[in-house]
Order: structure tokens, then sequence, then C-alpha cells
């Protein structure tokens, strides 16, 4: 063990003496690199399973470097290359789901004002929204933007109506057909309801420390994880109004901040990313009284 602490001392002093500008450059962009998969993997499934993997192969690491166990060595050594290629086996949805991100993040959308009828739409929206919270009807209202949700409006009901307040009233109207599941809407139509939403496994909502958040919630987040969508939630216990996008959530919001974050999200700033957080809006550690982020 002395040997092997002593032979650690002199690599590190022997990479210390090479070091010069050009390698802290090298460092910086290998940190760099990590930092932005950490970034795109926070509060995702695959979060957890990296840490499993980074001990895993930390502690093989040490394993291998002891010269005591050679068939071990000679173990690792033979299916080392099969485990480099099943790691993009096991993260695929990950790393597509990463891959989608940037792709967003590099689109630039040059308007600097959202149509009239956006406008119209996020006015009627706001208001459907406040009725349904007030009747504590419970709503999960989806709406599409660059990415597209034709996968799961087949899974509801087909509609392409004009959306009004009162049509959204009657769609999540308690103990009707169409209660359970989402409404989507592409403008200002919407284009189904009772559509069938992906469940975020992100765990979010578990660290929350109200208990309020169901089935509704977890299909917010879980859209808003795999899509650019931007979600609209009323809970049907509390009525408190949730907007979800990116994987983020932002909660008891009152008709001024919702309508301020929807018209924020189709009122992009000249030659700003498409790619529009809700840390965006709400810096983190920050905000109204009485709100609570998540994510």
């Amino acid at each position: 063990m002395d040997g092997l602490i002593q032979n650690l001392i002199d690599n590190v002093g022997f990479m210390l003496e090479r070091l010069n500008w050009l390698s802290i450059i090298d460092l910086a962009l290998v940190t760099f690199v990590f930092f932005a998969i950490l970034l795109l993997l926070r509060d995702t499934q695959a979060m957890v399973l990296l840490r499993g993997v980074l001990v895993l192969v930390a502690l093989v690491s040490v394993l291998n470097s002891l010269d005591v166990l050679p068939a071990f060595s000679w173990l690792v050594g033979t299916t080392l290359p099969g485990l480099v290629l099943a790691v993009p086996v096991i993260f695929a949805p990950e790393i597509r789901r990463a891959l989608e991100r940037l792709g967003r993040a590099g689109f630039l959308r040059l308007e600097s004002r959202p149509s009239p009828e956006m406008e119209k739409m996020v006015g009627k929206l706001v208001t459907a929204a406040m009725r349904l919270s007030d009747r504590r009807h419970g709503a999960l209202i989806v709406i599409q933007r660059s990415d597209t949700l034709e996968e799961y409006i087949h899974t509801g009901v087909l509609m392409d109506a004009r959306m009004t307040p009162e049509l959204l009233l009657q769609v999540f109207y308690p103990n009707t057909p169409l209660h359970d599941g989402a409404a989507i809407m592409i403008g200002d139509r919407v284009i189904a309801a009772s559509c069938v939403m992906p469940l975020s496994a992100s765990g979010v909502l578990t660290r929350s420390p109200e208990r309020q958040m169901g089935l509704r919630h977890r299909a917010a987040l879980g859209i808003s994880e795999v899509s650019d969508a931007v979600v609209v939630v009323v809970s049907e216990e509390t009525g408190s109004i949730s907007i979800v996008h990116g994987g983020r959530m932002i909660r008891r919001l009152d008709a001024e901040r919702l309508e301020n974050i929807l018209m924020a999200f189709f009122r992009p700033p000249a030659k700003r990313s498409a790619l529009h957080r809700l840390s965006d809006f709400w810096p983190i550690g920050k905000g109204k009284p009485g709100e609570e982020r998540l994510g």
C-alpha cells in the first residue's frame, strides 16, 4: 500500500512539472465537457445510473491496480470493451434527449413580438386556468411549440376546435369522458383531449415537502422532459396553478404571473435562443412570496 501511495505521489509530481498554459486550457475544456453532460442529465433517471457507474468504475480501478489479483485484472481487461459499447444502449433515451436540447438551443427565433392571435390565446388560456382553479377542477393543458406531439395526440380524442375558456371548462369538468388526460393545443386550437402523457421518473416531485401533486404533475414534468412543450397544470385538490417547461415547475401562480410567463415563451427577444427555461423568469433562490419552484 505504501508503494502504491508513493507511486501516486510521483505521478502527480510528474504531471505538475509538465503543466503549462496549454495543459490548463486542455483541462478546462475537459472540465467544461463533463460539466455540460452533468447539466443535461440533471434531475433525470440517468443521473442515478451515472452515480452507480462511477462507483463501479472507481472500485474496479482500485482492484485492478493490485498486482496480487491477476485473474481479476484479466477479467476486467476482457469485459471492459463490451461495457463501453453497452453505455450508449443503456443511456440511449437520455442521449437522444440531450441532443434534442442541444439542437433546440442552437435554433434562433427572430420575431420580437407575438402575433395578436397568440396574445388572445394566452389571455383566453389564463382566463380558463383561473376559472378552473376557482372551481378546483383538475386540468392538464399542453401547448405544442417546435417539437411535434403527434404521437401523444393520437392517444386521445381528436377535436381540432378553437380554444375558448368555456371549451376547456367543459373538457375538464369532473367525471366527463374527456376529464382524464391532457388537452393538447397547437396555436389557438385544441387539437385533442384525454391524451396520455409520459410520466416523469426524475424524482423531483418526491422531494417536494407537499403531497398535493399527483399524476397530472408527473405527466406535466414527463412531457416537458421529452419535448419543448409548455404545460399548464391546475391541481384538483388545492386549485393551485403551475407551469412546467424543460423538467422545471413553478407553482402557486396568480393570473398576472401566469400570463407574463406564457407571453415570455411566445415573445422571445430578437436573436435569442428558442430554448427557454423557467430559470430565465425566476432566478434560483428568488421569487414572489407564496410561490414555489421545483426542479
